[in-house]
């Protein structure tokens, strides 16, 4: 009771919210969230190319996560990690997913639905090697989504693959794999301090050139 009582004096939303106007959004989802995630960063939203991604186990059991957006492009939503991670064997096995996007600072959320692929060798390498020091050797590190022994265990993989990150810059990674989530549904939700929130979502009609947009009841 005392938790609960504690969740009903958290506020939301308690900052002034930018207006939406679905009518004026563009014909395709692409622009739409290109700028509004830099219209989050722009607002002081914290990490605003972070990202849950939400696939399905071989059990048909949800699994969520949080990671990072790579790029977004006429192709799709990007992001990465190893093909052996939990992640990696689940799309392997059910090659669809789901991206959630919320930007508090401006009440704003972005829903991303669609098939996922994953990218060839070159891409996924080059990829890696764009990012710092760290991301290499974090993925140099290896073990994602396996059972850690110890916290010992860990640290001393971790040294050796930053120093290998240091001395070899472009050292290849083979399990580090770029993926795209080709969207099928976007949908964009803004806040609105009366609960009348606005949702625009666009449903993809056989190619992406082709999007339908449609308001729905908060």
């Amino acid at each position: 009771m005392e938790f609960r009582a504690f969740l009903h004096t958290l506020r939301v939303w308690d900052t002034p919210l930018p207006p939406f106007d679905p009518d004026t959004a563009p014909d395709a989802p692409l622009p739409l969230f290109q700028s509004w995630l830099v219209h989050a960063a722009g607002a002081g939203q914290l990490e605003p190319h972070t990202m849950s991604l939400a696939t399905v186990d071989s059990h048909g059991r949800p699994d969520i996560r949080t990671l990072m957006l790579h790029d977004a492009d006429d192709a799709g939503w990007h992001f990465a990690s190893h093909s052996t991670s939990a992640k990696g064997r689940q799309l392997a096995e059910h090659p669809v997913a789901a991206l959630g996007f919320y930007w508090p600072a401006v009440g704003r959320q972005v829903r991303v639905r669609g098939a996922v692929t994953p990218a060839g060798q070159e891409v996924s390498q080059a990829d890696l090697h764009a990012r710092s020091t760290g991301a290499l050797a974090a993925a140099l590190t290896g073990g994602m989504s396996e059972v850690l022994k110890s916290r010992g265990e860990l640290e001393v993989a971790s040294d050796a693959a930053w120093e290998r990150a240091r001395a070899e810059p472009d050292a290849p990674v083979p399990t580090w794999t770029r993926y795209v989530l080709a969207p099928a549904e976007v949908e964009f939700f803004q806040g609105d301090a009366r609960r009348r929130h606005v949702r625009l979502r666009y449903r993809c009609e056989g190619s992406a050139a082709a999007w339908t947009r449609e308001l729905l009841w908060p």
